[in-house]
C-alpha cells in the first residue's frame, strides 16, 4: 500500500516539473499532473528505456522527458478541441 502513495507523490511530482517545463502546469491540477506523470513515465519508459535515477520504480529523466511529451501532446490537442 505505501508503495503506491510513493508512486503516486512521484508521477505527481514528474507531472509538476513537466508542467513547468512546458508552461502549461498552470492550468492543469494534482490529478492532471499525476497521470501526466504516470502516463509520461509509462512512455518515456517505453520510448527510451529505464536508464539513470530512479524513484519508486520510475526512472526519473526518461518520465520527465514522457510526460513534457505527453503534456505538449495533450494541450495541442485541446486547444484544437476548444477552438472549434
Amino acid at each position: 500500500m505505501l508503495h503506491w502513495i510513493w508512486v503516486l507523490i512521484v508521477g505527481a511530482i514528474i507531472g509538476v516539473i513537466a508542467g513547468a517545463l512546458t508552461s502549461k502546469g498552470k492550468s492543469m491540477g494534482w490529478i492532471a499532473n499525476i497521470v501526466a506523470g504516470l502516463v509520461g513515465s509509462a512512455v518515456g519508459e517505453a520510448v527510451l528505456g529505464d536508464w539513470g535515477p530512479q524513484l519508486a520504480g520510475m526512472a526519473i529523466i526518461p518520465s520527465i522527458i514522457g510526460a513534457v511529451i505527453v503534456v505538449l501532446i495533450v494541450s495541442f490537442v485541446v486547444s484544437r478541441v476548444g477552438s472549434k
